[in-house]
């Protein structure tokens, strides 16, 4: 079993898989899509200038859960950094692990009637989707939302995890009959499988009963190195028992993992896997995690290395990019006035095709910008950048600025 999930949970079994449902469809076999690749162009360049514009330093972090805690240009890391003064390295690291997988497990959409609000009076400013999400977790963190000891106020304990409920979550994130937020019940459920996951890991482990014990586990034995596959496996594996609303596959709960007709068995090294065959692995939500737990690792001494090991992310931003750019056309313009789960198969379909067709974006704003793969890793062009440039032309495209794709969430997948 382990050994199955290993290879679903490999980001390159993720290319390989997501490669042959693109070339399925480039080839006219597909009922949902069909690609008109002469519109990347447009789209990198769309994606270059975007880049150019926000960052033209030509310092571009990486895409993650810190930028939304920079919403409004407030270095809130900062405020974070001035409660923690004093304490040790390890400590550090485990409060930005802590802050980090709490705020991105409340990171699927909000939906668009729901904001939130920081400070009082005129100087207050609003903050809406993924912004106003991370505002709002962060502000909870620093006031001590996810502790269970009132007098250390900056940890997410497992025991007051657990004890969640959405009328709390509701009143963190400021919903009301006329601020009314998407997937609510479910991003609660989600923290209190979180809490109940990391208690039981805490009890294999040894290590504290919270997030940071996934810090503790990537620098055991004293590691000063990781590899951005291996904070990924290891959050797939603890976290596991989290993601109720995936697939099981051979009886294992196996997260954001899907069937489709064209995923063949394709496996890393150029093997094949025919234990699962046409199963397709994204993990798009423990990829967003593993890239936003990448700066706390280095701000605490640790390199991390191999980040274009990681895919990019396929959500409605970076995928409903490529549709409103005309890359990814439905063959039926009426899909895209209907709403869709995650589990349905033009969704999965869509969503290979986002991480195919960003890595081949990727490319193209690298010789726009200049820049190697090195000097430019995905997760960057992801942040200049696709993500970006995804919310640019739904705002041209839609008053509401809402994605091509409605897709009705439960607040743990989109």
């Amino acid at each position: 079993m382990t050994e199955i999930l290993a290879t679903l949970r490999d980001p390159a079994t993720i290319r390989l898989r997501c490669a042959a449902i693109t070339q399925a469809v480039a080839d006219d076999r597909s009922g949902w899509f069909r690609l008109d690749r002469s519109r990347l162009d447009e789209v990198a360049e769309r994606v270059a200038a975007l880049t150019r514009e926000r960052f033209p330093d030509g310092r571009i972090p990486l895409h993650s859960r810190w930028r939304h805690f920079e919403a409004g240009g407030v270095d809130r890391r900062a405020l974070l950094d001035a409660s923690l003064a004093g304490v040790t390295t390890a400590e550090r690291a485990r409060a930005y692990f802590d802050l980090v997988v709490v705020s991105v497990l409340l990171d699927a959409g909000a939906g668009p009637a729901w904001s939130w609000r920081e400070g009082e009076g005129d100087g207050a400013t609003r903050y809406s989707r993924s912004e106003g999400l991370g505002v709002a977790s962060f502000r909870a963190f620093l006031a001590g939302a996810f502790a269970f000891d009132a007098a250390e106020p900056l940890r997410a304990d497992a025991a007051a995890l657990r004890r969640l409920d959405a009328a709390a979550l509701g009143a963190i994130f400021q919903v009301t009959p006329t601020n009314t937020m998407v997937g609510l019940d479910g991003r609660a459920a989600l923290l209190v499988r979180l809490g109940e996951t990391l208690a039981a890991e805490s009890g294999r482990s040894g290590f504290e009963s919270r997030p940071g014990l996934l810090y503790d586990q990537l620098v055991a034995g004293g590691r000063d190195a990781v590899t951005a596959s291996e904070i990924l496996g290891l959050l797939l594996r603890v976290l596991a028992p989290v993601w109720t609303s995936g697939s099981s596959v051979a009886g294992q709960r196996a997260g954001d993992v899907w069937p489709h007709r064209f995923a063949d068995a394709s496996a890393p090294g150029g093997g094949i896997d025919r234990r699962t065959p046409g199963w397709l692995p994204l993990h798009k939500l423990s990829q967003w995690l593993a890239y936003s737990l990448i700066e706390p690792l280095q701000w605490c001494g640790v390199r991390v290395t191999g980040l274009d090991a990681l895919t990019g992310l396929p959500e409605y931003r970076n995928g409903g990019l490529l549709i409103d750019a005309g890359v990814v056309v439905p063959r039926d313009p009426r899909s895209l006035a209907m709403r869709w789960k995650p589990s349905d198969e033009f969704v999965i379909e869509w969503r290979a095709l986002t991480v195919t067709l960003l890595d081949e974006v990727a490319e193209r704003v690298r010789a726009r910008l200049g820049q190697s793969a090195e000097q430019l890793p995905l997760a960057c062009v992801l942040e200049g950048g696709t993500w970006a440039a995804g919310r640019q032309i739904a705002l041209e495209r839609r008053a509401d600025g809402s994605p091509p794709v409605a897709i009705d969430s439960d607040g743990t997948i989109f």
